[in-house]
């Protein structure tokens, strides 16, 4: 192994975890239900996080966050994962995993549109760009060719997809106030923080609702629990340690760039694993988006 392209080589291990948990996650969501996966997993991934800060911080929990850092990140995690992951993971039982993570493309040209609107910060005419070619490649993909009344239609079921562009507008959200909550904050503390927030906005949607009997009936369903655990593993514990390593051992956009071809990856195995049909204009579609991103972060 070239140790000078370990930074790299983090982040192609980034994508790989994310793409395994794309996949388990879509398995442990059509079984078990959207809203339990996301309740459990964020237990299963505070768990993760508490013990790994044990040992690499000295604390359990994130009693050393400022108020400021609580507030803020505490609302990511609200808008991150209670609603944008709960909108992406239903949007894994409609149109599986593959089509989602390619809509979850367009998270960074949001993200940059928030940026732009709320921070202040400036895009260039190559971010500009590389925003437009995203939103291409997820469109040829998305769209279907218009009917003789000119009509255009989706390719994949609507309510698929808007569940899937909700999920891509929470995490752009929950990005910008991480970014904004978190300053010069241990990464993986703010994750702990934005993590209970989440954990605590779904307990009380299962309160409010009256579903904890579907928890109840999840932890004896091993079928569902194995892919369950298998995503919080290599999701937000593996694959967020892996981000934020990469990003410490190579330039940014290098790192963004290689994990962002997760759509890519996801292809063969959606084929092979899922027995899903992939058109040619569907593996355009992705590689054009993928090149859009890569672009954003030069």
């Amino acid at each position: 192994m070239n140790l000078s392209h370990i930074g790299e080589i983090a982040a192609l291990g980034t994508a790989f975890s994310w793409t395994i948990t794309a996949m388990a996650f879509e398995v442990a969501s059509k079984r078990l239900g959207a809203l339990t996966v996301n309740l459990l997993r964020l237990f299963l991934a505070f768990i993760f996080l508490a013990i790994l800060n044990y040992f690499t911080r000295g604390y359990v929990l994130p009693v050393d966050a400022t108020m400021h850092a609580w507030i803020w990140l505490s609302l990511s995690g609200i808008v991150g994962f209670v609603i944008g992951d709960f909108f992406l993971f239903q949007s894994f039982t409609i149109v599986g995993s593959r089509v989602s993570m390619l809509i979850m493309t367009l998270v960074p040209p949001m993200t940059a549109i928030i940026g732009w609107l709320l921070l202040g910060e400036v895009m260039g005419l190559l971010k500009i760009g590389g925003m437009m070619l995203t939103i291409f490649g997820v469109g040829i993909v998305i769209f279907g060719k218009p009917d003789k009344k000119g009509k255009i239609s989706f390719r994949h079921p609507t309510k698929g997809i808007l569940f899937a562009l909700g999920g891509a507008v929470g995490q752009a959200v929950g990005l910008v106030l991480s970014k904004y909550g978190m300053g010069d904050y241990n990464a993986f503390a703010a994750t702990q923080v934005r993590i209970i927030a989440g954990a605590i906005g779904f307990s009380l949607v299962f309160l409010v609702t009256n579903r904890w009997h579907l928890v109840k009936e999840a932890m004896g369903d091993k079928k569902g629990l194995k892919p369950l655990v298998l995503g919080s593993i290599f999701g937000p514990f593996i694959g967020v340690s892996l981000s934020l390593y990469s990003v410490q051992h190579t330039v940014t956009g290098s790192a963004a760039t290689i994990m962002s071809v997760v759509p890519i990856l996801i292809i063969p195995p959606a084929i092979i694993l899922f027995k899903q049909k992939v058109g040619f204009i569907e593996v355009v579609g992705a590689v054009i988006s993928v090149v859009g991103v890569g672009m954003m972060f030069f």
